[in-house]
């Protein structure tokens, strides 16, 4: 099994990725944060053999141009081993933090891969640029803005998705998905595999054309956090987010959804933490020794992927790393 996990910020990422790396991650990633997406894994680009991707940038505030651009060098600086994940965000973050727009998002997410597909085509293959979307346009590369074929191709496109239509059309138009790490594994197998292969079919794609990566939230047992406080917070988080609603439905747990986010609108986020009982923490996230923590992915993924991405409130001890990987079975790079 492959394992990617996260990077906080630029300042060490280059050293922190190689630890990483010889703890026994395949790869590593990046989320929209405090700091950002890109510039993290520019630095870990200068580990060897490493995969690292982006998961995700935001897409909808972004250009095509712009996204292909660092994609492409991101390509080139890892010698083919960049993924560029993108995602929406929801509507609160898109409009009031960001100032963009984000009526369609599925629409403009499946025409913004369209777009990054017609640029690569023709920085690789000479192809002249003539894309005309509802919501993106290009139809001007001069030579001075071309960079050229990329030796190790265009990077493939994945998209973190959620509800069914964007995941059906997720399956329909990127190389792969990005399941959000909000989840759980009733959900991963009920709503979010029929919706991918519904995608597929309709696309007339295999599933070998295509790659599920499930990012699962990781609460290691024994250290500062023992009571698992921080994931407890962090779940309240997204709970919070209507978005999310539909994996507390899988369980019966929807109704949590607006007395969170009515909490989050007063401020109250210790508090928050405090409905996140047990069951709902062990469902959603895996928490325990590396492990049961080991335990607890492979049962939600068998089935659906060899690769996964382990997401924390902060970073993983090396150690517990180390034996979760090894756990896992996927300790290639050590």
């Amino acid at each position: 099994m492959k394992i990617m996990t996260a990077l906080y910020g630029p300042t060490d990422a280059a050293e922190r990725a190689k630890v990483l790396q010889e703890a026994g991650a395949s790869g590593v990633f990046t989320f929209e944060g405090p700091f950002d997406v890109f510039t993290p894994l520019v630095l870990a680009s200068a580990v060897e053999g490493l995969d690292v991707m982006s998961n995700v940038a935001i897409a909808l505030p972004r250009n095509p141009i712009q996204l292909a651009h660092q994609a492409n060098d991101l390509q080139l600086l890892t010698k083919g081993r960049f993924i560029l994940g993108l995602g929406t965000q929801v509507r609160a973050q898109i409009e009031k933090r960001y100032g963009a727009e984000f009526d369609h998002p599925v629409a403009r997410m499946k025409e913004m891969v369209g777009a990054l597909r017609a640029i690569f085509a023709a920085w690789n293959d000479g192809a002249r640029l003539d894309f005309r979307g509802e919501y993106y346009r290009h139809t001007l590369m001069t030579p001075t803005f071309v960079p050229g074929p990329n030796p190790f191709g265009p990077p493939p496109i994945y998209l973190g998705a959620l509800g069914p239509r964007l995941t059906r059309a997720t399956a329909e138009v990127a190389d792969g998905l990005l399941v959000m790490p909000f989840g759980t594994k009733r959900y991963l197998h009920g709503t979010t595999m029929p919706a991918v292969r519904a995608g597929l079919a309709a696309a007339g794609r295999s599933e070998d054309d295509f790659e599920v990566v499930p990012e699962i939230i990781v609460s290691v047992a024994g250290g500062r956090d023992d009571d698992h406080a921080s994931t407890r917070m962090l779940l309240a988080f997204y709970g919070s987010t209507p978005a999310y609603r539909p994996v507390l439905d899988a369980h019966g747990w929807g109704d949590l959804q607006p007395e969170l986010n009515a909490m989050s609108k007063q401020g109250r986020w210790k508090e928050m933490a405090s409905l996140i009982d047990d069951e709902i923490l062990h469902t959603i996230a895996a928490c325990g020794t590396p492990a049961e923590v080991a335990a607890h992915i492979r049962d939600r993924v068998d089935g659906v992927s060899d690769r996964i991405c382990l997401y924390q409130p902060g970073p993983i001890a090396i150690d517990a790393l180390a034996e979760i990987v090894d756990a896992l079975g996927g300790s290639p790079c050590r």
